[in-house]
């Protein structure tokens, strides 16, 4: 297990009126490039902060020999779909530009993100082809591809999101189906996905484990390599329990050497 170097609220562009900050966590010694990893925060698109995820997922990855960028996105009250998606992505073409002072293999990126992140998590993974998500942010013409992507509890169909009072309305008030479409990943499903990994708890009443399993399901019938975890009787927040939190890691860390690193 490595000793971890942690960099701070680091300022990588300007989106829309404010920064646009991560933190990165790396081992403090490797024996060359490794994988990166962009943890995204949850948070109903209500907020995005960093310092859980980075606390409890972040730090032990990058203990596993991964370089992980724990970023953040414009939410609702800042602005309105795709600018998430459009910050995510700047995200990675930053994490491609950069990844030989990072020690990131470009051709190793991982996206992972819980509830609200992880829908964008997936959404990064998924819908690679389309360039209103691509955005403006900076390093146009890098790809913002990544090799796998990694959900917990994430959120992949959005026409359930509509209208809950405990979801920020990030799509706008009365979205059209068009929009709604475009924002949910479950939409996504086919071609060219890359390895996705998905995590749910069964007793989760905030997004229920169901909208997972019918996204495992598309995944298995269109033939992309897909994992599925459901965690027996465990709520929206099991992966904070420290009693999961290992056990998440090593399921991550498996997937990873299954499905990024098969070919080293």
């Amino acid at each position: 297990m490595s000793e971890v170097k942690v960099d701070e609220d680091i300022i990588i562009g300007q989106a829309g009126d404010r920064d646009l900050v991560v933190d990165v966590l790396r081992p403090s010694s490797t024996a060359g490039l490794v994988p990166g990893i962009l943890v995204l925060p949850g948070g109903s698109w209500f907020t995005a902060n960093r310092s859980g995820l980075k606390d409890r997922l972040g730090i032990s990855l990058a203990e596993k020999g991964y370089v992980c960028v724990v970023g953040e996105y414009r939410v609702a009250s800042e602005a309105l779909w795709p600018a998430q998606i459009q910050d995510v992505k700047s995200i990675i073409r930053w994490m491609r530009t950069n990844s030989s002072a990072l020690g990131i293999d470009r051709s190793k990126m991982i996206t992972l993100g819980k509830s609200a992140g992880g829908h964008l998590a997936l959404m990064a993974g998924l819908a690679t082809e389309v360039v209103e998500f691509e955005g403006d942010l900076g390093n146009n013409g890098v790809s913002s591809g990544v090799t796998a992507a990694v959900g917990i509890a994430p959120i992949l169909d959005m026409a359930w999101a509509v209208g809950r009072k405990d979801l920020a309305s990030f799509l706008g008030t009365e979205p059209s189906p068009n929009v709604i479409k475009s924002a949910s990943p479950v939409e996504y499903v086919g071609g060219n996905n890359p390895p996705i990994l998905l995590m749910h708890g069964t007793s989760d009443t905030r997004v229920h484990h169901s909208m997972t399993v019918n996204m495992y399901q598309k995944l298995e019938q269109a033939g992309i390599s897909a994992d599925l975890h459901l965690y027996a009787g465990q709520g929206h927040s099991f992966d904070a329990d420290p009693a999961f939190t290992q056990s998440i890691v090593s399921e991550i860390d498996l997937f990873i050497s299954r499905f990024v690193l098969i070919n080293d």
